[in-house]
C-alpha cells in the first residue's frame, strides 16, 4: 500500500489511539534521541550530511530540518516521496528499488532508519543493513529505531495497523547481531517510549530506563569502522 501523508496519519491514529497520544508524539521522541546520539558522536551535527533510509511522507524529517547541514530521504513509494517533498522542499528526496541505496560510497556521516527493518524481508535485512553501511564515511553512524517485540501495547498497534501486517518484528539482540553481521562495531543501544506522556520527568524516567526490555521501542548505533580492521567491542 501507497500513502500520502494524510492517510498515513489516519492510519496510524486507528492503531494507536488507545495509547491516548497521536503519531507526532513518537515521532518528536525519536527525532529528540536521533538529534541526542548525533551531538554525542560528532564535534557539530549542523555539520553533517544524514540520510533517512524509509523516509515514507516525510514526518520525521520535517522536525529534523534546519539541525544538519544536509538531510536526504530515500523510500520505494513513490507517492510518499511526493508527499515528502511538498512537505520538506529543503530536503533532497529520492525513489529507490529496496535493494541499493541510489547513492555512491561514503558520502553520508549518519544514516537512520525509523521502524522500517520489521517491513523488510529477514532474509533481506543485511544487505539493507550492508547498504546503509556502504553509503557511509569511515567513521559513520548507522541508527536502527524498532518496535520492541516484547512489549504487548506496541504488538497490540502493530496488529491493528493496516500497513503493518507485513511486518515481522525482531528484537534488539536480533538487531544488534545484524548490524555486527553487516560491518558495523561498537554496536550499543537503550529501549525507549516506555511512557505516553509529554512531560520532562517522563523523559527523565526513561533515560533511567533504557536498559529495561519493556520500552515500547529501542534504538541501536552501529560505527563504520574507520579502517578495514574490526575495531570495537559488541
Amino acid at each position: 500500500m501507497r500513502y500520502n501523508e494524510g492517510d498515513y496519519r489516519h492510519e496510524v491514529y486507528k492503531s494507536i489511539s488507545f495509547i491516548g497520544q497521536d503519531v507526532d508524539f513518537f515521532m518528536e521522541v525519536k527525532v529528540q534521541c536521533l538529534l541526542e546520539i548525533a551531538r554525542q558522536h560528532f564535534t557539530s551535527a549542523e555539520d553533517l550530511t544524514v540520510l533517512d533510509v524509509g523516509c515514507g511522507v516525510g514526518l520525521t524529517d520535517r522536525l529534523l530540518v534546519g539541525s544538519f547541514s544536509a538531510l536526504h530521504g530515500v523510500d520505494i513509494s513513490h507517492e510518499s516521496i511526493n508527499s515528502a517533498a511538498d512537505a520538506n522542499p529543503t530536503v533532497e528526496y529520492r525513489a529507490y528499488d529496496g535493494a541499493a541505496l541510489p547513492f555512491p560510497d561514503g558520502i553520508f556521516d549518519l544514516a537512520f532508519a525509523i521502524n522500517v527493518l520489521h517491513h523488510v524481508p529477514p532474509n533481506a535485512r543485511e544487505h539493507f543493513a550492508q547498504e546503509m553501511g556502504r553509503v557511509l564515511r569511515p567513521g559513520g553512524l548507522a541508527v536502527i529505531m524498532e518496535h520492541n517485540p516484547y512489549n504487548p501495547l506496541t504488538r497490540l498497534a502493530v496488529y491493528r495497523c493496516s500497513f503493518d501486517k507485513d511486518a515481522v518484528l525482531l528484537r534488539m539482540a536480533t538487531a544488534k547481531r545484524l548490524l555486527w553481521g553487516a560491518g558495523f562495531r561498537s554496536v550499543n543501544g537503550r529501549h525507549i517510549l516506555f511512557f505516553p506522556f509529554r512531560s520532562t520527568t517522563a523523559r527523565i524516567a526513561e533515560n533511567r530506563l533504557g536498559w529495561c526490555p519493556l520500552g515500547a521501542q529501542y534504538y541501536l548505533v552501529g560505527h563504520k569502522p574507520t579502517s578495514n580492521a574490526l575495531e570495537g567491542s559488541e
